[in-house]
C-alpha cells in the first residue's frame, strides 16, 4: 500500500490525514512531496519520523535532501511494515518533522488505522516441543466469542485457557504445563462471530520433560 501527501515548506499548520492499512502487511510506503514555495533555494532539508507507534516498523526514520530549488519539490519515501500485534480499528498518529539548515521546523501528522485480518487463523504454538510453557496465538477477523481448550492424546479436556468475547486482531495465550505429564496434546480454538458464523481449528503440540 502506498500513502502520499504533500508538505509545503511555507506551511505553518499541522495537517491530519487518515489512512487504512492492511493487517500484518509489508512493503507499505509513505511518500511526502516536500515543496519549496519560496523564491530562494532551501538546503540541507531533513525529513524525520519523529513519532510513531511501536508496531509500525520503518526501514529508516530519517532522510536528507541536499537542496530544493525555488518553486520546486522533491519526494521522500518511507517504507514500513505493520506488526501483527497492532491494534485494529483504532487510529494511531504518525508525525513527520521537516527541518532546514536555518533551523526552521515544520510538522505534519497523519493517522493510520489498521484494518482487521481478512480471515480466522490459529497459529502453531511456540516453542514446540516445549517445557513447561508455550504460547498459543490466533487472529480474528471480527468480534467473536472464543473458546480455547486443551485436550490430551485420548481426547479428554485438561484445561480451558480462554472463554469469552474478543476483539478482532491478534491474540495470544500462554499455557504453563508444569503440572502436566509429558506427551502429545491438542489445542482447539472455536470462534463464533456475532452474526452467527462459527469456525474451529485444532493443532497438536508436544510437551517434553
Amino acid at each position: 500500500m502506498k500513502i502520499f501527501f504533500m508538505f509545503i515548506l511555507s506551511a505553518t499548520t499541522t495537517l491530519f490525514a487518515q489512512y487504512n492499512i492492511p493487517f500484518a502487511s509489508t512493503n507499505n510506503a509513505i511518500e511526502l512531496a516536500v515543496s519549496n514555495t519560496s523564491t530562494v533555494t532551501t538546503s540541507n532539508v531533513v525529513v524525520t519520523v519523529s513519532n510513531a507507534p511501536a508496531w509500525l516498523k520503518f526501514t529508516e526514520k530519517e532522510q536528507k535532501v541536499s537542496k530544493i530549488s525555488s518553486h520546486s519539490a522533491t519526494t521522500s519515501r518511507f517504507t514500513f511494515s505493520v506488526d501483527k500485534t497492532a491494534p485494529v480499528n483504532k487510529p494511531e498518529q504518525v508525525t513527520f518533522t521537516i527541518a532546514n539548515a536555518n533551523g526552521e521546523k515544520w510538522t505534519k501528522t497523519l493517522s493510520l488505522q489498521v484494518s482487521p485480518p481478512d480471515k480466522f487463523e490459529l497459529y502453531q504454538n511456540y516453542p514446540n516441543p516445549f517445557n513447561p510453557t508455550t504460547v498459543i496465538s490466533y487472529q480474528l477477523p471480527a468480534i467473536s466469542n472464543v473458546s480455547l481448550k486443551i485436550y490430551d492424546a485420548l481426547g479428554r479436556e485438561v484445561i480451558t485457557l480462554e472463554d469469552g468475547l474478543k476483539e478482532p486482531g491478534y491474540h495470544q495465550n500462554e499455557w504453563n504445563a508444569v503440572n502436566f505429564a509429558s506427551g502429545m496434546y491438542i489445542y482447539q480454538l472455536v470462534m463464533a462471530t456475532t452474526d452467527g458464523k462459527e469456525e474451529s481449528y485444532r493443532k497438536k503440540m508436544l510437551l517434553l520433560r
